[in-house]
């Protein structure tokens, strides 16, 4: 296991983040920490979880995780969902900020996060107001580090011209989709990070369960989050979607590799791409994650995996190099 400075941050954390989404609704607390204890064996020293994952009882189960060795761990939770039906119990403003923050540490069952990400953007807070709470949180010494999950490029480059404008902390890491099947962050988010000196720990690397081999037969599934849940429905229910998992499973044998250490080594080979966030729910699956960690992809395979699933378009029809 590699360690890499998170942005210009300066934590380092381990090159795979672990996802913790899938505690309680996918694995019980023993089977939960189970993994936890596995994947700090391999040497992963960063967690990303939310105040909303299972209404926050994913954090509980990570703060009894981490209560004897939280020097050695950086932690990354969220705010900004609803954890009640009060109208100020989600949102950005200060109020639901600092009830989820307090809430989170709590669960967490630690006087400080690492990272505190918005978890979505909030059209209805000034971003002085938003960065003025954030300041709060951070010159407390209960944040170290700020970030943003699901913002466009615009909106962040907005909020940190407002911070250095205002002399206030700004967002050093971002948290986007990002997987063979969904590229879009390539247009402008990355190329963002990049130049900016942003570190990225981006989701989702086997999209949803679509890069995995599971879908290499069938045209859709009949069960499964990719079904049942409506938010994966949106996402990825399309026939291109299966026709392209189809494609990449067949590859990938080629190869003789799995295809979710194909897919993960994918997102790892991106040099913007701080650290991807993996979501294992049971030992072979983080096996297969951290397999991602010893395998090239060299220029061959980057190129037949473009043509599986080709590369996005530019924002514009000028490269940098155009004169």
């Amino acid at each position: 296991m590699k360690y890499k400075p998170l942005g210009r941050s300066g934590i380092m954390v381990s090159e795979l983040c672990f996802g913790t989404m899938g505690f309680v609704s996918r694995t019980d607390r023993s089977s939960s920490e189970r993994l936890y204890r596995k994947a700090r064996e391999a040497g992963i020293t960063f967690f990303d979880t939310a105040n909303i994952y299972s209404d926050g009882e994913v954090e509980e189960y990570l703060g009894s995780f981490i209560r004897d060795e939280r020097s050695e761990v950086v932690i990354a939770t969220k705010g900004f969902g609803a954890m009640g039906s009060g109208p100020n119990d989600k949102g950005s403003n200060a109020k639901s900020l600092r009830l989820a923050l307090e809430g989170s540490l709590k669960r967490l069952k630690t006087d400080y996060v690492d990272i505190y990400f918005l978890h979505q953007y909030d059209p209805l807070v000034a971003e002085e107001e938003l960065l003025r709470t954030l300041e709060r949180f951070v010159t407390s010494g209960k944040v170290l580090s700020l970030g943003v999950s699901n913002y466009s490029a615009y909106q962040t480059m907005k909020l940190n011209a407002a911070a250095a404008r205002l002399g206030l902390p700004r967002i050093d890491v971002l948290q986007p989709m990002y997987s063979l099947a969904k590229r879009i962050c390539e247009i402008e988010i990355l190329p963002m990070a990049k130049g900016e000196g942003l570190g990225v720990i981006s989701y989702s690397p086997l999209g949803a369960g679509l890069l995995t081999g599971r879908y290499s037969h069938e045209d859709k599934p009949a069960t499964g989050r990719l079904v049942e849940n409506p938010m994966y429905t949106k996402r990825y229910l399309e026939e291109r979607y299966f026709t392209l998992a189809k494609e990449f499973s067949a590859f990938a044998g080629s190869l003789g590799v799995e295809e979710a250490t194909l897919a993960t080594a994918w997102v790892l080979a991106n040099e913007a791409i701080t650290a991807p966030i993996i979501g294992p729910t049971n030992e072979d699956h983080l096996r297969l994650s951290l397999k991602a960690l010893d395998f090239e992809i060299t220029k061959e395979i980057a190129t037949r995996l473009d043509e599986i699933a080709p590369p996005p378009p530019p924002a514009h029809d000028r490269s940098e190099v155009d004169r």
